[in-house]
């Protein structure tokens, strides 16, 4: 294996748990949802709670990551998934 694909491996790694440490266990489902750019009410119905608690959710995380949006949230969780954020087609 490349020492350098290694080197990227444990930084995404680290970057993950870091994220892994922040977020909460529900709060990486919701997040995970919204990063594959499903609505409000389309995550409140795939983990059976209300809207509200999404939005109480995404406040928290965003407070967490310390962004003021959706975009902004996904971004980080996409490059602590990957270690690189890829641009939009």
């Amino acid at each position: 294996m490349c020492p350098i694909r290694t080197i990227v491996d444990v930084v995404t790694a680290t970057a993950f748990a870091d994220m892994g440490a922040l977020l909460s266990r529900r709060e990486h489902q919701v997040m995970h949802c919204a990063a594959q750019g499903m609505t409000n009410a389309q995550i409140a119905a795939e983990l059976a709670v209300s809207t509200h608690a999404v939005k109480f959710h995404l406040a928290s995380i965003y407070r967490k990551l310390g962004v003021a949006n959706r975009t902004e949230a996904t971004a980080h969780y996409v490059t602590a998934l990957t270690g690189s954020v890829r641009p939009v087609s």
